[in-house]
């Protein structure tokens, strides 16, 4: 049967690129590029210039680099009133887009209206040699330079040129002309390059007591609680039940901090003295850098801490010196793991403390070779353009790709490595739109990619075209295919198995578990954390890019993956339903021979049930190599029906889109909260009518209806006397074929003990 033309346009389709074409050097094939198909570049290295003539008044000249390859050309930066500057940059052009036979290498000297010629070097490119990686680097050399006629100029320029592929160690501090703009100070830096998350740890502040405190109104009960600030994370304390100078709160307060850490703990001792009034009663600053940092459960040392007072007299702020003190334990919790991923699909699940870590079991290799058919995502010169970059997140590393100025099937070839410590982990690769070249703008998101570890075979390579899916207010939307080499090397068989007996999470969240609001809470400050420390490399990872990879806006209400998670619910349960379903059938003699088969492995099984067991368990065997024939031979990808985002309601759509708090029209958001409240309606039928089924269980027993706990009990007691005469083979027996009796001798009212069952009592009744 034909596929829909929306599902072949959803799919995954395996792609051949042409990858693996490693160099040979001697008896060796060089495969650190062995995931992405080879790139030929040219390459110059402006190193330095000496002797260079004065070309201003005031005899100096401001010198810099031009390099021209037809109609690309790169610019190094200028010195200011130098004759002898060291630039040592690189310059990368792609062979495919050489549309000229000559190299011309010119510095001239920076001037207000016209720039001054100093001198050129000119280039033949056949003449230009071949480097094959690993060889040791070109040297370069000093070369004459030259005026436009050919003659001698006064001065020398040290330069390297060499023909090269992206396995060149040039290449991720190359300026590259497919790459980039070019602008009076060159080539706009949009290079490739990796980043490392910061290091993150919980701190745990566990407030016991405070002592001596003073309150401006003597004649009052204190009401006093902590407040704790650490950068843009506040938290408070629940106000002391012992309401006097020495309250107590032995209560846990938990941040999320970065190394290197650059901002104290503000500890604030406050008294509520009127509503929304709040009187310091003492202060303290903690440097993280002297807390203790704790790798188990083991309790650390409690301390006591001066608190300071200050008050204002006139326009001087004075000190109060007093005995003030609060007890507190803190610590650096390197125990847990620091979520800042989604657990549905995080890349790393290690303590923070690396000295529980294990050791890695294999290498994830990712090789982003290009993208097709990509959207315009802005407009220049008035046409729509493009100018795409990925980025790939695992574990600590990210990694961000040159952006191909200008192209909607740029090709970027470049391979990636990361260590993997366990299989159930997942790599995200994202395309982004880079709002900052020829402007200001923001990266828009193009689409993201997940690949699940455990879901690959080790030591395949995978070469497939992932579609970019984006959920608009218009409704889901291809955004181009993004083609990528994936492999999961395994170093040791035996240590990746074992890992699936390991709990999941590191042991501290086991032992001490964090609840479900604390969680969300700090995942919220570790993703903003995460997002600032990388706004401020250079260049800059931009706030929305780490936002999108991250999910940080996956908690939202949304319509649609209520739907969504409610059908997998279904999925899940269907095959319950169908063995029911099938069990039914065989009940009712639906296909006489099957039950017949039944009857007679069913008594088999009850003569001899030490077959029981074995026989579920070799047809689990057989079913499970039965299934193997089709196993999946393809990674996981975006599913938009099952996403349900192929036929969602516009409405829902823009209500996924608003913001939070609304920004909608009072109609629309009540009728949003109507249908809301109808769907909470039948929800909170469906669980009411779950606990009510729980609660007639435990009223079996509970002399709620005292005549139907009579007969419970009268029954129990009646069935343990017939249990201990009669063989338990008898009793199955006899219970196997009274459940598979033949229709004539079934009745259409409910059996005696359902009706017994429904009859008892639930709390229902209770329910205002």
């Amino acid at each position: 049967m034909q596929k829909p033309p929306q599902a072949v346009d959803f799919a995954l389709k395996e792609t051949s690129p042409n990858i693996g074409a490693g160099a040979l050097t001697g008896d060796k094939l060089s495969c650190t590029y062995d995931l992405v198909e080879q790139m030929q570049y040219l390459y110059v290295r402006v190193v330095k210039a000496k002797d260079l003539p004065p070309k201003d008044v005031t005899g100096s000249c401001d010198p810099y680099v031009e390099v021209k390859l037809g109609n690309y050309k790169g610019v190094t930066r200028v010195f200011q009133k130098k004759t002898n500057p060291e630039w040592n940059q690189v310059f990368a052009f792609s062979k495919e887009r050489i549309q000229a036979s000559i190299l011309e290498v010119f510095v001239k000297d920076k001037d207000v209206v016209l720039d001054d010629l100093i001198g050129r070097v000119v280039f033949d490119l056949n003449e230009i040699p071949k480097r094959v990686p690993p060889d040791s680097p070109l040297a370069p050399q000093w070369y004459r330079l030259e005026d436009r006629k050919g003659e001698r100029a006064k001065g020398e320029l040290m330069l390297a040129v060499w023909m090269g592929t992206q396995a060149d160690e040039a290449f991720p501090e190359a300026w590259h002309s497919d790459a980039a703009t070019v602008g009076p100070e060159g080539f706009v830096n949009i290079r490739s390059k990796v980043y490392l998350s910061p290091k993150l740890w919980y701190v745990r502040v566990n407030v016991i007591e405070a002592q001596d405190l003073l309150p401006s109104d003597k004649s009052r009960f204190p009401e006093v609680h902590v407040k704790a600030i650490l950068g843009n994370q506040a938290l408070r304390t629940r106000i002391s039940q012992s309401k006097t100078i020495n309250p107590m709160w032995n209560e846990d307060l938990m941040f999320v901090v970065a190394e290197p850490f650059e901002e104290p703990l503000i500890l604030t001792v406050e008294d509520r003295v009127g509503p929304n009034k709040e009187e310091v009663l003492g202060k303290c600053m903690i440097p993280l850098q002297h807390v203790q940092r704790r790798l188990d459960h083991k309790p650390v040392n409690t301390r006591w801490f001066n608190l300071e007072k200050h008050v204002i007299e006139g326009e001087q702020k004075k000190e109060i010196k007093f005995s003030s003190r609060i007890h507190l334990r803190i610590c650096l919790d390197g125990g847990y793991h620091v979520l800042d991923e989604s657990t549905h699909y995080s890349s790393d699940l290690r303590p923070t403390a690396k000295q529980l870590w294990k050791s890695s079991i294999g290498i994830l290799e990712v090789g982003v070779l290009s993208a097709v058919g990509l959207m315009p995502m802005k407009s220049k010169d008035g046409r729509g353009t493009t100018d795409a970059y990925c980025v790939a997140k695992f574990g600590q590393k990210w990694v961000r790709t040159r952006t191909i100025v200008d192209s909607f099937t740029p090709r970027w070839n470049e391979q990636y490595t990361w260590e993997v410590f366990d299989p159930c982990t997942v790599v995200t690769i994202g395309v982004f739109d880079n709002g900052h070249v020829g402007g200001g703008g923001k990266d828009l998101r193009i689409g993201k990619v997940r690949i699940r570890l455990s879901t690959l075979e080790t030591d395949r390579v995978y070469t497939h075209s992932y579609p970019l899916l984006v959920l608009h207010p218009s409704g889901v939307k291809k955004m181009g295919e993004v083609q990528l080499a994936v492999r999961f090397s395994c170093s040791s068989l035996i240590n990746m198995l074992h890992m699936y007996s390991h709990p999941l999470l590191p042991k501290m969240h086991y032992i001490h578990p964090l609840s479900v609001t604390q969680l969300d809470s700090l995942r919220h400050q570790a993703m903003q954390i995460v997002s600032m420390r990388l706004t401020r490399a250079e260049p800059p990872l931009r706030k929305e890019v780490v936002e999108y990879m991250l999910d940080v806006d996956s908690h939202m209400w949304s319509m649609r993956r209520s739907k969504a998670n409610f059908f997998r619910i279904m999925g899940v349960l269907s095959g319950l339903i169908a063995v029911g379903r099938w069990f039914d059938r065989i009940c009712n003699w639906k296909n006489p021979l099957t039950t017949i088969l039944i009857h007679v492995l069913f008594i088999i099984l009850v003569l001899y049930p030490e077959l029981i067991l074995p026989t579920i368990f070799l047809y689990l065997f057989l079913i499970g190599i039965w299934n193997y024939r089709w196993r999946p031979r393809h990674p996981p990808h975006m599913d938009t029906r099952l996403s349900h985002a192929d036929a969602v309601h516009p409405d829902e759509l823009d209500e996924e889109f608003d913001t939070f708090p609304t920004s909608r029209p009072s109609d629309i958001v009540r009728m949003r909260y109507d249908r809301l409240r109808s769907i909470a309606g039948r929800v909170q039928t469906v669980i009411g009518d779950l606990a009510s089924q729980g609660e007639r269980f435990q009223s079996l027993l509970s002399w709620r209806d005292p005549r139907a706990t009579t007969l419970f009990v009268t029954f129990c007691l009646i069935a343990a006397i017939v249990l201990y005469v009669t063989p338990f083979q008898v009793v199955a027996l006899l219970f196997g074929i009274y459940v598979l009796r033949h229709p004539r001798f079934r009745h259409k009212l409910p059996s005696v003990p359902l009706n017994f069952f429904r009859r008892l009592p639930a709390r229902s009744d209770s329910m205002l």
